[in-house]
């Protein structure tokens, strides 16, 4: 199946105005650093996807993950999961355990033989069972994606597809999966490298089926919107780093990294269905960057990530935060958002 670019669209010219409202941020903690996750052998890592687990813990998987005195240090592993037994947003949030105990493990077999990497790009819940899904080789050069579950709270995981790096002219490698009450999945997927411009697919798939590549249905334009027709972006190209969408208080929040020349920030789009027209709903901008030295409020250095955190609400919006500009800056954070427009 090809992928149909919308009469008009051609880049970032097009991405909607941005929301004229303040937004401003406050940087809870660090969740990792040596200080908090080195006695997991787990000083140096990045990512921290949070995700609920069956069990009511919350579960941050991670990136590439090094111990040793700084990024590129010995025992690389990716991805691993470092848990959270509280999950209070408000300040109790802490990393106080992982997946293997004392020493964090890989959570899927990878050996970075030539470079290649294991990167997640989302982690969700469906009643007992936790998914994910994880970009394989070297990175930016995605061969294939993955997709992998766990039925014990993400100790173990059981490989289930995959999906060849080019599919759908490579935007379908990085994808994002919000679980609505409606019995559908509802995933968004770019191209996995900030270097190159991408379209913005959706796509939906049951519940039961997410583990079935053919059960994947595109969203299109072909005369007009419809579920079925060849995928179309649904909102102007642009060079995407991680994207997150969520259902989340009757509505759906869209955060991603907007990794322009003249700008890399968090964002995000609050609208009302999965369907909506992303082409005229506000971006508002979450974390704006700075440089090493000046951070303040939601000014952050070198900043990616900006995945949602469950239990927020658009009234206390928390995301997970990464950083990295040197070998010793480079960890997930705790941010609390304030003054969205929903």
């Amino acid at each position: 199946m090809g992928v149909t670019a919308l009469a008009g669209v051609t880049g970032p010219a097009q991405s909607a105005a941005a929301a004229p409202r303040a937004i401003t941020g406050t940087k809870i903690r660090n969740l990792t650093g040596p200080a908090e996750t080195g006695r997991f052998a787990a000083p140096w890592t990045d990512l921290g996807i949070p995700v609920r687990c069956p069990d009511g813990t919350l579960l941050h998987v991670c990136g590439d993950t090094f111990d040793g005195d700084g990024v590129g240090g010995p025992d690389w592993r990716s991805p691993v999961g470092l848990r959270s037994s509280g999950s209070d947003l408000d300040g109790g949030l802490v990393i106080d355990g992982s997946v293997g105990g004392e020493h964090a493990v890989g959570l899927v077999p990878e050996g970075h033989e030539g470079g290649t990497t294991a990167i997640p790009s989302d982690v969700f819940t469906i009643g007992d069972t936790m998914y994910m899904h994880l970009m394989r080789g070297v990175i930016y050069q995605t061969h294939h994606s993955d997709f992998w579950r766990s039925t014990d709270n993400g100790e173990t995981w059981e490989y289930l597809c995959q999906w060849p790096g080019d599919a759908l002219g490579g935007q379908f490698q990085q994808k994002t999966y919000a679980v609505a009450d409606d019995g559908w999945c509802y995933v968004l997927s770019t191209v996995f490298n900030r270097d190159t411009v991408s379209g913005l697919l959706l796509h939906r798939v049951r519940h039961e089926q997410v583990g079935d590549p053919a059960a994947y249905e595109p969203w299109g334009h072909d005369g007009d919107w419809a579920w079925g027709n060849p995928p179309t972006t649904v909102t102007g190209a642009r060079r995407w780093g991680e994207i997150c969408l969520r259902a989340m208080g009757g509505r759906y929040a869209f955060t991603y990294l907007h990794h322009q020349p003249d700008e890399i920030s968090i964002r995000a789009q609050i609208f009302d269905l999965p369907t909506s027209d992303l082409f005229r709903t506000p971006e508002q901008t979450l974390i704006l960057p700075t440089v090493p030295g000046s951070e303040d409020g939601n000014r952050v250095a070198n900043p990616y990530g900006g995945w949602v955190y469950p239990g927020a609400a658009f009234d206390n919006f928390h995301i997970a935060v990464s950083q990295w500009y040197d070998d010793q800056n480079y960890r997930v954070m705790q941010y609390r958002i304030d003054g969205l427009e929903v």
